[in-house]
């Protein structure tokens, strides 16, 4: 969206912004301006590379200098959950927080992520989650969210793999209290799943090993692999992946639905999505 459609900053310009560590790839500046200036609204959006033992100073920063919202990402979303006055119901159902709220001097957090997973897994890759088998690598934020987001969708089996198995555990103990239906397990499958899902940050530098052990797994024992990661576009786990025949999508499907919904609680009104997803393409592919 071309900066000569935001309104001039001034002394009423609302404040939002996005806190993480590394934050330099983040699209959601580039997303929500475009929304800001799609509705004529006199709102800023910005990025902030913040340690996770500055987090808590960073949310009562924003506080004080009466921010509308923040949004978090990697690794803020499960520490927040503590630095918060009060929990929505979403946050609460999946266990972090994304997206904070300030209202009447309070700071309220929210969880977008659940539903725009799984949003995202339908639109981009055509999972049906219901009886699917599902390997899910990472159990931090994102991977907890995800993790019980696809047991309360109905997977038929969940098997979560994380650097720190301890974590993983934690989280499959959680599943089996919540929805003792749901057949999880830690480690990874002996047969094929139709789902690889990549909630880690492994893949956001070059230099990165992949997330998934192909020594332990083969990308030919599944049918869909989806990586949250979305800058860059396709990581070598997609390229992989692509190469394997999956079918593949990166996160941008999910940015954008987690924004949306972070919008309509900041703003009140309804999210141009359209134009959302047109900004963070532009801001990924540089079309």
């Amino acid at each position: 969206m071309p900066q000569s459609n935001l309104t001039p900053i001034n002394a009423a310009t609302r404040l939002c912004a996005v806190l993480g560590s590394p934050i330099q790839h983040s699209a959601s500046p580039a997303m929500h301006n475009a929304a800001f200036a799609a509705l004529g609204l006199n709102w800023r959006y910005l990025a902030f590379e913040v340690d996770p033992k500055n987090l808590r100073a960073a949310i009562e920063g924003a506080r004080a200098m009466n921010f509308a919202g923040l949004n978090l990402t990697v690794p803020h979303k499960l520490l927040a959950v503590d630095m918060v006055d009060e929990l929505d119901a979403s946050a609460k159902t999946w266990g972090a927080v994304n997206t904070i709220k300030f209202e009447s001097g309070r700071a309220i957090g929210f969880n977008t992520d659940a539903e725009a997973i799984a949003t995202s897994l339908r639109e981009d890759l055509k999972v049906e989650l219901r009886g699917a088998k599902v390997l899910l690598l990472g159990a931090g934020g994102a991977g907890r969210t995800a993790a019980l987001k696809l047991a309360a969708e109905n997977v038929a089996e969940l098997f979560l793999v994380n650097r720190t198995a301890s974590k993983a555990v934690e989280i499959a103990a959680e599943i089996k209290k919540q929805f003792p239906s749901i057949k999880v397990s830690v480690g990874y499958p002996k047969s094929d799943v139709d789902l690889l899902l990549n909630a880690t940050s492994l893949g956001l530098k070059p230099e990165d090993a992949a997330p998934l052990d192909e020594k332990l797994y083969s990308l030919k024992q599944t049918r869909a692999v989806y990586d949250m990661i979305y800058k860059p576009a396709e990581t070598k786990l997609l390229v992989a992946a692509q190469a394997a025949g999956c079918r593949t999508a990166n996160g941008i499907g999910m940015l954008v639905h987690q924004g949306a919904k972070a919008f309509e609680i900041w703003t009140g009104q309804p999210a141009p999505v359209a134009v959302m997803r047109r900004a963070v393409e532009g801001s990924v592919y540089g079309v």
